[in-house]
């Protein structure tokens, strides 16, 4: 296997593989050399094969799932409990998961031991996920152990006594970003009885109380709270020593912590101090030079201390609250005589102690899911009768263990038994087990969560317990309250920069404890007035230390330049291919009717490129009578015409712009020209847009075949189907990469919009997305007379696109507590310095993953911290980041381990994980590397957690869904084989599971199921005056669906309804419109508006899930004759296929592997 694919995330080199994947320590340079390589582990013996895919033995071929002839299930299971598994080999597609033979009664680790020098690479690779003992050097697939070097602060910090958090009060929310009615007293999802007032030292004075307010909360705008039913939250208490009391006089003496030193910054000092923010046409924002070196960059999130940028050194100047944002339209709150809280809204003191109403939730049911925990009033906190203040936890509370009282998440569940898993609702985000006073000001799992809720003590404990560790964040999501803060100083830690959040000590007024490093930090003088209560000598009420998704208004010290402006380049493909598809008039038609809404202010700018076999400038220059078209055909030394009239102010030339956009589409109606120069164009537009950075939007039809970049078709049709190993998931050439680099570089990011019937090479152009943080549409056989379904996607589409919310000239940085360290990244970006992820453009809609591993014991802390932060400059030109902050508990017991693991951020991260191997390994491999993580983790649970052994193949509550899921990936359109499927379609699934956040993702890897023709409105929600009907959501297999029914399939991009054969006429009727199954028509992809209940119900049900994810998916209504039914029993997950295993089957495969 070749190594070459893991040069890297950064690397290039003719053909190389481009996974977003293992960046372990990467630097700037496009050439990397210094990745660790992969090492292979040693496979798993494989069973004897049989011919063909199915061995011979009891399994005969089976009829047709779709045949619904009388006689059992194809999926039913055996009611007999005790049943032995299958005596037949496991299948070809899963040979390589039987491990070796061990004479040992109990299976140890499936690795083999250190060698001098490795063993030769076996026929199939076994692809685990886990470290061996004996391996020094970790293989680049193993999630829980870093590679060299840490990125972590050395071992030998010396850090100061750590305390726990002790500074929480109930948290004041702040005006909105996004303007939303305002909601009512108790709907903040948020809402929760308050803690009592904590004493903070021994000698602080009890300062004001904090008027009763309640945590911004995140339900959609306009919207009802959601339901207050959600699961149980854990009530144990992991088995860990108590919280000791703060240390108490002056800070330790000896010298104060050391971080590694960040290199100083080579470029220009820092400048440019600004009026302040507000002022639209105020040069305040700022960001990286385009040429900055990686030390500079890190200025950008203001890690280098720039001048004035660490709070509580030299003057100060003034706290300015009156720029608090507030955009919720004039939205005030009552308060106290006197006191005007418009910026911080606050409920009546009434509502405090009572728990939310069970009002409806607007939210979809996989993203209500996570907020589920949330939305339940938590218990008063008890205190314990030592004193006030959370320090102070009794030890019997402290030391109360597993043993006494076995969570609902560890509730043993034997999968070969239990038929229906698959809740009716949801599968809620499981709450960390932490003191309440923590946890309800906790991060909301939907931007920000973690694989593992408890994290474990030690990489010896994570590596036995076989589960991946990492986070998943949704970092820039649309908010519907968001605090934002103006302030000369922003507090951080002087050592790590870490952002002061509610997870901070204060030792007492004056200093507080960093929950990263442990660093003792001085509060500066201005920190001290409390903006919401207007007194002083509140720090810990301050509104940054009451939420953990702040959003600041930067002052000048993270800014190298003044803010870009809102720039938009859109670059179309006018070749014949492109006109016959008819895009051009849909493009064009969108940009006019929302030329208004494009996110800027006074100085936005926009321009156009066309091309085909030639490059098509159009000046738009203030003056002229008509837009001025500007051909250029040297395609190999391309040049910018009129440089300076290309990209205008939009404001001031609008009238051009909308005249060029009236007249485009019959340009090149007449048009012959077949041959497309793409890389000559982005070439071109590159150039263009260098000098400002900002945002290239592309369009195109077909492979590029002329100029640089071109490309010839990679794609056998006749393979899609029996290669056992899919080739060409990597590049063909660099150039689109090494172009996204220098995009990156200059503040560029690149959006892809691919309209084709043809094969156009996706993991090539690709490329040019993945690496300048753009993001890829894809739709396959677009044509505007054809394909009506993808014509209505693609127009809602082109709408958010064009008006969602954009920062740009962005970076991110992920820091973790000391001991912690993160090692891979997933998502689109490009690593600019070790952790520090360059963003030239960033959205609501885009997600990102990370791996980490525990490099230094955790044996003294009881929580640890993460904090995510986004630096960016919005479309009116501010300086803003946006800092998250989770804080998860610390367990030194694999029971509690395996209580808190997240089955669907594990999934996502295997997904992310996955990917990486196919490209950079084979497709074969990441199937084989899924499969182990199941197997292994429920090994580990049955050897070290359970302690009666049971027969049957057993799993904690918390992960009965892991099997499934995981079955779930290896049918997925990216991982599948056996199926025909097109390379781009495979390669766009694989871009979907890298890049959408996680509530997203979930409903590609497992669909929602519905029946539809028997909707009521019992338990139905109630939104904006629509009732709104809660079907259950069914199993993925044909024994759920009925020849009389009508079934919804939500597929995440794309829905289908299927109508049975014998479907009752009402619903035909009522609903569809048609008086039989007969005339239900071949292609139809709306329901028509009729009025009745039946359809009004429907409509609705459809309408709300669609309103749930930015994204427009399709509808597709399918008969049993349909071309579409085939994907529509593809995504019939627990059902047997000619190449796949059923659910049941698999779990008997795991099952056999687990009890070798």
């Amino acid at each position: 296997m070749s190594t070459a694919g893991f040069n890297a995330q950064n690397g290039t080199g003719k053909g190389q593989a481009y996974a977003n994947g293992p960046s372990q320590n990467p630097g700037v340079n496009y050439n990397m050399t210094h990745q660790p390589t992969y090492n292979q582990m040693q496979a798993k013996a494989p069973a004897p094969p049989g011919p063909g895919l199915y061995p011979s033995g009891p399994y005969q071929p089976v009829p047709p799932v779709s045949s619904y002839q009388p006689g059992p299930p194809l999926t039913s299971y055996p009611s007999a409990p005790g049943q032995s598994p299958l005596s037949r080999p496991p299948m070809a597609g899963l040979a390589s998961h039987t491990p070796p033979q061990s004479a040992s009664p109990s299976p140890g680790p499936r690795l083999p031991p250190a060698q001098a020098t490795p063993p030769p690479p076996p026929a199939v690779s076994s692809s685990s996920y886990y470290p061996s003992p004996q391996q020094p050097m970790a293989p680049a697939w193993q999630y829980n152990t870093a590679p060299p070097p840490p990125m972590g602060p050395s071992a030998s910090m010396v850090t100061p006594p750590r305390g726990p958090p002790v500074n929480h009060v109930n948290p004041a929310a702040s005006a909105a970003a996004v303007p939303v009615p305002p909601p009512p007293p108790s709907s903040a999802a948020y809402s929760t009885a308050p803690p009592p007032h904590m004493s903070q030292s021994a000698t602080q004075p009890p300062g004001p109380v904090l008027p009763p307010t309640s945590l911004h909360g995140y339900t959609q705008p306009g919207a009802a709270p959601p339901p207050m039913n959600p699961v149980a939250p854990h009530t144990y208490q992991p088995s860990r020593p108590g919280y000791g009391p703060p240390p108490t006089g002056p800070p330790p003496s000896g010298p104060p912590p050391t971080m590694k030193p960040t290199p100083p910054p080579t470029g220009p000092p820092m400048a440019n101090a600004t009026p302040p923010p507000p002022r639209a046409d105020a040069q305040c924002g700022g960001a990286v030079s385009s040429a900055l070196s990686p030390a500079e960059s890190d200025c950008q999130e203001g890690d280098i201390e720039c001048p004035g940028a660490v709070a509580g050194n030299g003057p100060q100047a003034t706290n300015n609250y009156n720029h608090v944002d507030n955009n919720m339209g004039g939205l005030t709150q009552p308060g106290p005589p006197g006191r005007h809280l418009g910026h911080y809204p606050s409920l009546p003191p009434g509502y405090q102690n009572t728990s939310a109403p069970h009002a409806p939730s607007p939210m979809h049911p996989a993203m209500q899911a996570a907020t589920q925990p949330y939305t339940q009033a938590p218990q008063p906190y008890q205190q314990p009768p030592g004193g006030p203040g959370m320090a102070q936890l009794s030890p019997s509370l402290a030391a109360m263990s597993l043993q006494s009282s076995t969570p609902e998440s560890l509730r043993v569940v034997n999968l070969l038994q239990e038929r229906n898993l698959l809740p009716p609702s949801p599968v809620p985000a499981p709450t960390p087990c932490l003191p309440q006073d923590l946890q309800k000001v906790n991060c909301h799992p939907e931007v920000f969560r973690s694989t593992l809720t408890s994290i474990p003590q030690t990489q010896s404990l994570l590596n036995k317990a076989k589960m991946p560790l990492g986070l998943l964040l949704h970092p820039f999501k649309d908010l519907s309250q968001l605090p934002v803060v103006t302030s000369s100083t922003i507090v951080r830690c002087r050592s790590c920069r870490t952002y002061i959040n509610p997870f901070v000590s204060f030792l007492d007024q004056r200093r507080w404890k960093c929950n990263l490093c442990y660093r003792v930090n001085d509060v500066p003088e201005e920190f001290m007035y409390n903006p919401v209560s207007r007194s002083y000598g509140e720090p810990h009420k301050r509104p940054e230390v009451q939420n953990a998704t702040i959003e600041f208004i930067a002052p000048s010290e993270y800014m190298l330049r003044p803010p870009q402006p809102a720039v938009y380049l859109f670059v179309l493909d006018v070749s014949h291919n492109a006109v016959e598809t008819g895009y051009l008039n849909v493009f064009c038609q969108s940009l006019l009717d929302n030329i208004n809404a494009l996110p800027g202010d006074s100085r936005t700018k926009v321009g156009f490129i066309t091309f085909d076999s030639t490059i098509h400038f159009y000046n738009l220059q203030e003056g002229l009578s008509q837009p001025q078209m500007l051909i250029v055909s040297d395609i190999e030394d391309i040049f910018l015409p009129t440089p300076d009239s290309l990209l205008v102010n939009l404001n001031e030339c609008k009238e051009l712009v909308q005249d060029l956009l009236k007249s485009l589409p019959t340009l090149f109606e007449k048009t012959m020209e077949t041959q497309s120069a793409l890389g000559s164009a982005l070439q071109a537009a590159f150039k263009l847009l260098s000098p400002t950075g900002g945002r290239m939007s592309v369009f195109q039809t077909q492979l590029p075949n002329l100029g640089v970049g071109a490309l010839q078709s990679r794609e056998d049709p006749n393979q899609r189907a029996s290669a056992k190993d899919i080739q060409h998931l990597s590049p063909a050439t660099d150039f689109y990469k090494k172009l996204a680099l220098d995009c990156s570089g200059q503040q560029v990011a690149v959006d892809l919009f691919l309209l084709s019937a043809q094969y156009c090479d996706l993991a090539s152009l690709g490329c040019i997305s993945r690496y300048s943080a753009g993001s890829v549409y894809y739709y396959p056989s677009y044509h505007h007379q054809h394909n009506p379904a993808q014509v209505e996607r693609f127009q809602k589409d082109l709408k958010r696109y064009l008006t969602r919310k954009i920062g740009f000239e962005a970076v991110m940085r992920i820091r973790c507590t000391k001991g912690l360290s993160i090692h891979t990244f997933h998502g689109n970006f490009f690593v600019r310095s070790t952790d520090l992820l360059s963003l030239p453009n960033v959205n609501p809609d885009a997600g990102f993953a990370v791996q980490m591993s525990i490099e230094e014991n955790l044996d003294d802390m009881q929580v640890v911290s993460f904090q995510a932060a986004l630096l960016y400059t919005s479309s009116k030109g501010e300086r803003r980041i946006r800092v998250h902050t989770l804080c998860l508990p610390v367990v030194n017991s694999l029971s509690d381990v395996f209580a808190g693991a997240d089955v669907q951020a594990i999934t996502g991260l295997l997904a992310c994980m996955a990917v990486d191997r196919s490209v950079t390994a084979s497709l074969s491999d990441a199937r084989d590397a899924m499969t182990n993580a199941a197997i292994d983790s429920l090994t580990s649970y049955r050897q070290s957690v359970l302690t009666i052994q049971q027969p049957g193949l057993l799993a904690p509550a918390c992960l009965r869904l892991f099997p499934l899921y995981t079955l779930a990936l290896l049918k997925q359109k990216a991982f599948r084989t056996g199926t025909s499927t097109r390379l781009d379609d495979r390669v766009f699934a694989m871009c979907q599971l890298k890049y959408q956040p996680l509530s997203y993702a979930m409903l590609m890897i497992h669909p929602a199921l519905y029946r539809l023709d028997d909707l009521t409105d019992e338990g139905a929600l109630n939104i904006s005056e629509r009732t709104i009907p809660q079907p259950k959501v069914l199993q993925l297999s044909v024994e759920k669906l009925s020849r009389e029914g009508a079934f919804l399939m939500d597929a995440g991009i794309v829905m289908y309804l299927w109508i049975g054969r014998n479907c009752h006429p009402n619903f035909l009727t009522q609903v569809l419109g048609v008086p039989s199954y007969a005339a239900v028509p071949e292609n139809l992809y709306l329901l028509p508006e009729l009025d009745t209940a039946e359809s009004q119900r429907t409509r609705a049900f459809v309408g709300w899930l669609r309103d749930q994810r930015p994204f427009f998916p399709s509808l597709h209504v399918i008969r049993d004759e349909s071309q579409l039914k085939a994907s529509f029993m593809q995504n019939m997950i627990e059902d047997r296929t000619e190449s796949a295993l059923s659910y049941y089957e698999f779990l008997l495969h795991v099952q056999q592997q687990i009890s070798k």
